[in-house]
């Protein structure tokens, strides 16, 4: 248990580390490995995780608030009852990843990576997805309607059940070369 604030850890590397009820405040981790890594009920608030490795981590009951995760690798990781919110997650990979009870509210994850990974109970709330890798993701249930993106990595069935809006109905109907007359 503690506060870790104000500090920079960038170049860092260590394996199968443990971080329990730990508030990271204005931390920058870039380009740091953490391979294998376990987070529960830890808090990132403002910190800077750019390219971080963090593939093949177990994730339970964290929050990502305010924070930079570009080019971050959490591939092959499980992510339980964690929250993303207003964070800038630019061409993350989450590479068959589980994600269950996973929140990601006004992020940006345009350019990430969720190939072949399984959602439940996740919601993307108001977050852009430009350009995500979904394919191989059963989409069905998600509602991407407050979702901003003008293309999407999927395959057709991934979409079957998918709860999209109005708007978005015209993007998939480009992707899949229909032609939508007025």
């Amino acid at each position: 248990m503690g506060v870790v604030s104000d500090v920079s850890l960038d170049n860092r590397e260590a394996g199968k580390v443990s971080f329990d009820k730990i508030i990271f405040n204005n931390v920058t981790f870039t380009d740091s490995s953490f391979h294998q890594i376990e987070l529960t009920d830890v808090i990132f608030e403002k910190c800077d995780l750019s390219n971080v490795d963090f593939s093949y981590a177990i994730i339970h009951r964290t929050e990502f608030r305010n924070c930079k995760l570009v080019g971050t690798d959490l591939s092959q990781s499980t992510i339980m009852n964690v929250v993303f919110s207003h964070c800038m997650g630019n061409y993350a990979t989450f590479r068959f990843a589980q994600f269950k009870q996973v929140i990601i509210h006004e992020c940006s994850f345009q350019n990430a990576d969720l190939y072949n990974s399984k959602l439940k109970k996740m919601s993307l709330l108001k977050t852009n997805i430009d350009q995500a890798q979904l394919a191989g993701v059963n989409l069905e249930g998600m509602d991407l309607s407050d979702c901003e993106f003008d293309g999407l990595g999927v395959e057709v069935e991934d979409l079957r059940g998918c709860i999209i809006s109005r708007e978005q109905a015209y993007v998939f109907a480009n992707l899949f070369g229909l032609i939508v007359k007025d």
